[in-house]
């Protein structure tokens, strides 16, 4: 193949794709959390599910969805998991049935307790600065946003 032919295809390279590390960093990243929520018998999602449910107490199955990135078929599963769990409640809402409501119980409030020192077992593995991570932070949300 001529350096022609292997420019047209730069752009199918590995090396060339923003995806690629974003996936693996996930990958790890999310690796290390499964090995901590492992001993709360939580999944990822589980856990992001009742980070929001610790900080608003009681929301809406379709704004949580939008929050944590989630369809209904994704979500469901999950909240009916948390559900059986004993660590939330579903319930429709008293002045439009069509919208469900998930609540925190005390049961997922004590789990909080335990989930205490997740976050900082995870840092502690990823090697960058506050500023760094900051800036990382932004820009992930950044590229997020883009795809609303």
């Amino acid at each position: 193949m001529t350096e022609k032919n292997n420019d047209k295809y730069a752009a199918l390279s590995l090396k060339n794709q923003i995806c690629f590390p974003l996936y693996a960093a996930s990958r790890r990243v999310i690796g290390q959390y499964r090995n901590l929520l492992d001993d709360l018998g939580l999944t990822y999602t589980q856990y992001v599910t009742l980070m929001v449910l610790w900080e608003e107490r009681s929301v809406s199955v379709k704004e949580l969805g939008h929050k944590l990135f989630l369809d209904s078929g994704t979500l469901t599963p999950v909240l009916k998991s948390l559900d059986t769990k004993g660590y939330i409640l579903r319930e429709r809402c008293h002045d439009d049935e069509r919208i469900v409501m998930a609540s925190i119980t005390e049961k997922g409030m004590e789990l909080r307790e335990k989930a205490l020192a997740i976050p900082g077992e995870v840092a502690g593995c990823i090697c960058l600065d506050a500023e760094e991570a900051q800036d990382l932070y932004r820009l992930l949300y950044k590229i997020l946003g883009g795809f609303e």
